[in-house]
């Protein structure tokens, strides 16, 4: 299944880019993002970011959340927690954007997410964020269910990390 999401930051190309890079940013979303996306609860195991906002850099999330927001159907397939490894690389600013690839690995759970994603400035000064890539699953006779479920927690996953951001560039800090 084909999965584009569009995010919008009121902020600079730079001052995106230099967020998205930051350890401290990264941490606290994906905390922030684990509390308020799943009623069960989850945890963050790691949060990294090596490489630099000049030269590229790559952003690895590992965390569990609970799968009380799973349909039934698709629940049976995942068990009550999944472990979530999320790894975006970016690269070096060029020809005025940033680009990209986005891989989510759902362990224990027959899905996987792999794309790309585009930083571009927008007329207003802000930055555009956009997702694009598919979300596949392995399972036989369930898989459209399996991957429709995943594509929802994932675009919801993405929105909330992008409140989170807006809140981060507004000034709000841990």
């Amino acid at each position: 299944m084909h999965l584009t999401v569009d995010l919008t930051y009121p902020a600079s190309l730079d001052d995106v880019s230099a967020m998205l890079a930051d350890v401290e940013f990264v941490r606290w979303r994906s905390a922030r993002t684990v509390r308020a996306g799943t009623p069960g609860g989850g945890t963050v195991e790691q949060a990294d970011v090596t490489g630099s906002v000049d030269h590229g850099f790559t952003v690895v999330v590992r965390r569990t959340l609970a799968t009380d927001q799973i349909p039934a159907q698709a629940r049976s397939f995942v068990g009550r927690a999944l472990e979530i490894r999320q790894a975006e690389a970016w690269e070096a600013l060029s020809g005025g954007r940033r680009m990209g690839t986005l891989s989510v690995e759902i362990l224990g759970a027959p899905v996987r997410i792999t794309g790309t994603g585009r930083l571009q400035p927008l007329a207003d000064g802000g930055t555009r964020l956009t997702y694009d890539g598919d979300v596949r699953s392995t399972v036989p006779l369930f898989g459209a269910v399996v991957e429709e479920a995943a594509s929802q927690a994932v675009r919801a996953a993405l929105e909330e990390e992008a409140e989170a951001g807006r809140a981060w560039l507004a000034g709000e800090r841990p």
